[in-house]
């Protein structure tokens, strides 16, 4: 038997930033591999009477339980974060996939390391930047990213995956498409800057640091700045449940674009390689009426279209079906499809 304790009928809304009341049929939480190890076990040597169903839980800021989970939801508490190597550049930093994410950025600003300044305040753990390719204001993970460390889930083995080995894509990885729920992240290093390479182009940075006062630009005022306009913009989940941005920006044919143009000037784009253009979901969403609307507990945010909202006790599929109708009045209207950046469980 697991050292950890494994519960019983587990309530999970302090465990999502939705906040919704959905509960585990078992639940436990690892702090290291070894512990995971024996939960996994434990669960094939047949403590339980019929195959599990398992899902890994970090930080809950990309999940939507739309009704209970009939099964094991293990909690990821690997912490500590260390610098592990240097070269004449670069600081190599390994971090417990269970850690904070934004208390991973913070140990990166104390420490004089650059590059993740842009993701500050993003909600959820270590464990999943990699898994999403989290990134904001012209950031993402892959930029600073080396290796990671991940357990498999059936064989019992160890396996390293390299920048490469990850596949990455907008908000996408090889763990969330061929390899999905085969491998439970432990350890991600990444390789952070000694020189910072300053990212302000995108969305409202260079005005808020404007706004600050910031004579010399660092690392920590790019941080405050993107802190600042977060604050302003997106909905604190303590205060009310959401998972940050619930669509991706989508991706057009160039072409697609210029032809939106001509009924919709204001349309907002931004160009990619091979011919495309990423469109702003939110600016999609609020065209079509949605920004600030509410139907008992569920609701599309006052200030930010692309966030959906829990005001207290909405359930998963309130929130899901509000998703639904969002994702087909954008279709109507512009013959384009929202995809959702959030796992819908």
């Amino acid at each position: 038997m697991s050292k950890t304790i494994m519960q019983e009928n587990f309530s999970l809304k302090t465990y999502n930033t939705f906040g919704i009341d959905a509960s585990a049929k078992y639940f436990a939480a690892f702090k290291s591999i070894d512990e995971l190890k024996e939960l996994l076990n434990e669960k094939k040597l047949s403590t339980f009477n019929h195959p599990l169903s398992t899902t890994i839980l970090g930080g809950g800021s990309n999940i939507l339980f739309t009704k209970d989970f009939d099964g094991l939801v293990l909690k990821n508490e690997i912490g500590v974060i260390s610098i592990i190597k240097e070269d004449a550049d670069h600081v190599y930093v390994k971090a417990g996939a269970g850690e904070s994410w934004h208390g991973f950025v913070i140990f990166c600003l104390n420490h004089g390391l650059a590059g993740v300044e842009n993701l500050s305040l993003i909600p959820g753990s270590v464990g999943a930047s990699p898994m999403q390719n989290i990134g904001a204001y012209g950031v993402e993970i892959k930029d600073v990213f080396h290796s990671l460390e991940a357990h498999h889930r059936y064989d019992d083995t160890t396996v390293y995956f390299s920048n490469t080995d990850c596949e990455f894509g907008y908000r996408e990885s090889i763990f969330k498409n061929r390899l999905k729920d085969q491998f439970v992240i432990t350890n991600v290093i990444y390789r952070l800057n000694k020189k910072p390479r300053f990212n302000t182009s995108y969305g409202a940075i260079e005005q808020e640091l404007e706004k600050m006062g910031v004579q010399e630009l660092n690392i920590q005022s790019v941080s405050q700045a993107v802190i600042n306009i977060r604050q302003s913009k997106l909905p604190d989940p303590k205060v009310i449940g959401n998972a940050g941005s619930f669509f991706k920006n989508p991706e057009i044919a160039a072409e697609k674009f210029e032809q939106l143009k001509e009924d919709f000037p204001s349309i907002v784009g931004y160009p990619l390689p091979n011919d495309k253009v990423k469109l702003a979901a939110g600016w999609l969403i609020e065209q079509c009426g949605w920004k600030g609307y509410r139907k008992g507990d569920a609701g599309c945010h006052a200030k930010q279209a692309l966030v959906l909202v829990n005001y207290g006790h909405a359930n998963g599929n309130e929130i899901l079906q509000l998703s639904n109708d969002i994702i087909n009045s954008v279709q109507e209207k512009f013959g384009v499809m929202l995809n959702r950046e959030v796992n819908i469980i």
